[in-house]
């Protein structure tokens, strides 16, 4: 039987770090502007570790758990409610998008365990990516450059360069061509 009440969470230092993030995410993150400030985002998350490239564009009502676990390449969009669940690693390529309501999630439970033990496992995006509207990216998933997630698509495998998937669980539909 699980006991959730012999659940170990985050050692004292981390949650600390967690709730100064969250405190300072409310107060100066959240609110500001959506097509501007972005730098001020950005720099935001650059003094809480997380790792970001020029000219990204980070919507203020991103949801991001743990800069420190985030990196993001150059030029890439993070959309209005997208959730960064980041526990574990999230590599957002360059010149990706990801689309408002998405969630990238990289931990999870085992269900095996009593104590209902947390697992992560990190999740790459590659360059030029897009993740649309409501999808989910599961924990240990790899999406390729160029690839497509489908808008309410839930990814649990590695998704190849320039494939679109969509669907629950998402299956590849067709390769995404780019005219000039």
């Amino acid at each position: 039987m699980v006991e959730l009440s012999s659940y170990r969470g985050s050692g004292t230092g981390e949650k600390m770090r967690r709730a100064i993030w969250e405190a300072v995410y409310a107060v100066f993150f959240r609110h500001t502007p959506r097509w501007c400030l972005n730098f001020w985002r950005r720099s935001l998350l650059r003094l809480f570790g997380a790792r970001i490239g020029a000219k990204v564009r980070i919507n203020g009502k991103a949801r991001i758990w743990s800069p420190k676990n985030l990196s993001i390449g150059s030029g890439s969009w993070i959309g209005e409610d997208v959730n960064l669940y980041s526990a574990g690693p999230v590599e957002i390529g360059s010149n990706a998008v990801i689309s408002e309501g998405a969630y990238i999630c990289t931990a999870g439970h085992d269900v095996k365990s009593a104590a209902f033990a947390l697992k992560t496992a990190p999740v790459k995006i590659g360059d030029g990516a897009w993740i649309a509207a409501r999808a989910i990216v599961l924990p240990g998933v790899s999406i390729g450059k160029g690839a497509v997630v489908g808008a309410g698509a839930v990814v649990a495998h590695d998704v190849a360069d320039m494939a679109v998937v969509a669907g629950n669980p998402a299956k590849v539909v067709k390769t995404r061509e780019i005219s000039a």
